[in-house]
C-alpha cells in the first residue's frame, strides 16, 4: 500500500502564501541550492505525484518549458526533467486532460485516490492544500514533509483549511537543517 505524503514549504506560522497569486512563492522563501537538491532527491523517491489543478497548473507554466533551458543551474534542469517525467494525477473538474505522464481524475476523487494509494506501492506525493485537506478529513493522509522557512507571515494561506473537529496527532520521522535557516520535519500521522 502506498502512502499519501503532503510535501509543502512553509512558514514559522504555517502559512503556505503570505498574500492570493503568490502560487508557492514569495521572496520569503529561502531556496538554494542546497536544499532544491533534497527536493530533487525526494521527488526522484516518489512513485508517483498528486496535484490540484491550481499546484499542476504552476508547475505546468514553468517546468515542462525549463527543462531545456540551458541559462538555469543544472540542479533545477535536473527539478524539470523528474517533474515531468514522474507519473502524476491531476485532480480536477475542469480539466479532462493533462500532459506529462499525467492522468486526470475529476468525479469521487477522494474514493478513487484510496483505490490508487491501496494499489500503489511507496510514497505518493501530494501537491495542494485543499486536495490535501480532503485526504486528511478522509483518513489517507500518511505523512507531511514541511520545509519550514524562517519567516512569520502574519496572514495569507494555511497549510491546511478547517481539518475536521478534532485534533490530529502527528509523529516526528526525520528532521534537518539547510542554508540559511530552512529545516525539515517529516511527520507520520496517527491513525
Amino acid at each position: 500500500m502506498g502512502r499519501f505524503v503532503y510535501w509543502m514549504n512553509v512558514s514559522l506560522d504555517l502559512r503556505i502564501e503570505a498574500a492570493a497569486g503568490e502560487n508557492g512563492g514569495g521572496d520569503w522563501m529561502r531556496i538554494g541550492e542546497p536544499l532544491h537538491l533534497e527536493f530533487n532527491r525526494r521527488a526522484r523517491e516518489l512513485t508517483l505525484m498528486v496535484q490540484g489543478r491550481r499546484v499542476f497548473e504552476i508547475m505546468e507554466a514553468f517546468w515542462p518549458a525549463a527543462r531545456d533551458d540551458t541559462s538555469l543551474p543544472a540542479f533545477l534542469q535536473e527539478y524539470c526533467a523528474i517533474w515531468t517525467d514522474k507519473p502524476k494525477i491531476l485532480v480536477s473538474h475542469t480539466r479532462s486532460e493533462a500532459p506529462y505522464n499525467t492522468r486526470v481524475i475529476g468525479e469521487d476523487a477522494i474514493a478513487r485516490l484510496a483505490e490508487v494509494r491501496e494499489s500503489t506501492d511507496g510514497d505518493i506525493g501530494v501537491g495542494g492544500a485543499n486536495l490535501a485537506t480532503a485526504l486528511l478529513r478522509a483518513g489517507l493522509l500518511d505523512e507531511l514533509l514541511l520545509f519550514t522557512h524562517p519567516a512569520i507571515l502574519g496572514s495569507g494561506r494555511p497549510l491546511f483549511d478547517e481539518a475536521g473537529d478534532r485534533p490530529v496527532q502527528l509523529d516526528l520521522l526525520e528532521q534537518a537543517a539547510f542554508d540559511e535557516g530552512v529545516t525539515m520535519h517529516r511527520y507520520s500521522v496517527r491513525r
